[in-house]
């Protein structure tokens, strides 16, 4: 090894070990992918330390590692079974295993999740993420295993004490269990009402429109969000989308879509391919054949193993 390449290794080697719990979480939230490999050489060093492992649970997750952090999560736990945040990261891991695995496996890991979120909000009741997450684990499981309409309405509840706006999104998801799509929308309407500046907030009022196929209201709300912010890439996405359900302003959707399609991606952002995909079904309604196949194949580049530009592409 030459002294240069061994000068390399050492402050490479220093510059790990050096970083901090904060340093860490500051890459997590900026989606730093050096926050794993730090978070692993942390966690190495501080063997016992259960904000290390709850940090790597974090870190694993953000990589798409979930068998990795359910590990990590459940050694956090294990050294400190009273951390809110320990709990909370590892019913987050769970979450993202479960989709992972098998029937017979979900039915043995889905009561792992229920409690990890459950003494979540025991120890810490203002953590609402965990409060919404017990919202959808009591719509989506069997009473055999805890679920229950009438849990979720008190964790909505719950919700509403401390956030109005999120109480009323809990409510909305409950009403849409319940089939109640009127009454949903209604729920999305005050959540906006109460809160306009959250992104989230407004997103799942727009596509509310658009499943009760309130075409005109969801045309309104995404023009008025992208003329309010023009970078807005989600705005500018639902916008295409809102073009390709009700097969209106094609022309319009198609401006939007490739005006996503230049701007950066920020996270929970759909990805490109999917834009593609959406770009191709407009220009195929357009009747724009040539266009179509070309949006279709670049999302196809982008994940061969897309299904639906495949059988678009079939059509033409």
């Amino acid at each position: 090894m030459t002294l240069r390449v061994l000068l390399l290794a050492l402050l490479f080697s220093a510059s790990v070990t050096a970083t901090t719990p904060q340093d860490i979480t500051a890459q997590l939230q900026a989606g730093d992918k050096r926050a794993l490999a730090n978070a692993e050489a942390y966690a190495k060093a501080n063997p016992k330390n259960a904000e290390a492992w709850t940090l790597l649970t974090r870190a694993r997750l953000q990589q798409g590692k979930a068998e990795a952090a359910v590990t990590a999560g459940e050694k956090a736990v294990a050294l400190a079974p009273n951390s809110a945040q320990a709990q909370f990261w590892l019913g987050n891991a769970y979450g993202n295993r479960i989709g992972e695995v098998g029937m017979i496996s979900k039915m043995g890991m889905a009561p792992k999740l229920r409690d990890a979120f459950e003494k979540t909000v025991a120890l810490d009741p203002n953590n609402l993420e965990a409060r919404s997450a017990l919202v959808q684990f009591y719509l989506q499981a069997p009473s055999a295993i805890g679920g229950g309409k009438d849990k979720a309405l008190v964790q909505a509840r719950e919700i509403g004490k401390r956030d109005a706006a999120r109480g009323h999104l809990a409510r909305a998801q409950i009403q849409l269990a319940e089939k109640d799509n009127a009454g949903a929308l209604k729920s999305y309407e005050a959540a906006y009402a109460a809160k306009p500046s959250d992104a989230g907030i407004r997103l799942a009022l727009g596509i509310g429109y658009q499943q009760a196929n309130r075409f005109n209201d969801a045309f309104r709300h995404f023009r008025a969000w992208t003329g309010q912010d023009a970078a807005a890439g989600a705005a500018w996405y639902q916008l295409g989308r809102t073009s390709v359900l009700s097969g209106q302003n094609l022309e319009e959707g198609i401006a939007a879509l490739q005006k996503y399609l230049k701007l950066p991606r920020v996270a929970n952002e759909p990805a490109n391919q999917h834009a593609y995909y959406r770009l191709g079904q407009l220009y195929a309604k357009a009747g724009k054949k040539t266009e179509a196949r070309t949006a279709f194949q670049s999302a196809l580049k982008l994940d061969p193993a897309f299904k639906e530009p495949k059988a678009e592409l079939a059509k033409l």
